[in-house]
């Protein structure tokens, strides 16, 4: 595990209070890619293959020209801080080996992962200021 990981075991991240949706949407094409792209791209058809760190480092680190262990030698911003979870209303859940997957808001799974009390709860990051 890197230095500074980010990865949780048995969570599940829900979506902010604040989030503006109530039905995920996948992120905007852009060019060059966002964050959210890529992160969405990289766990939609492939859940439970990365680590959050696997993702953020391709996501953040990667794309900036950055190598992975310059990366994690300081600390980064969690999946909480995610925009799939803040903005397009994704719940991203960490299983016991810290492989991630993600799950919209209107989804059977998602309910599921919500109230599932044998795994750790935490919510995305607001995107407001209180």
């Amino acid at each position: 595990m890197a230095k500074n990981s980010t990865n949780y075991i048995d969570t599940f991240i829900e979506v902010a209070e604040d989030c503006p949706v109530t039905v995920a949407e996948i992120p905007p094409a852009k060019e060059p890619r966002t964050a959210a792209q890529i992160e969405y791209e990289m766990l939609i058809n492939n859940p439970y293959k990365y680590t959050s760190d696997d993702v953020l480092y391709e996501s953040n680190g990667r794309r900036r020209g950055i190598v992975r262990e310059d990366f994690f030698a300081k600390p980064q911003p969690c999946f909480r801080a995610s925009a799939l979870g803040k903005k397009y209303g994704w719940g991203i859940h960490s299983d016991k080996y810290g492989k991630i997957g993600i799950y919209g808001l209107e989804s059977e799974e998602y309910k599921r992962l919500a109230s599932d009390k044998g795994i750790k709860h935490l919510k995305a990051m607001s995107s407001s200021k209180k």
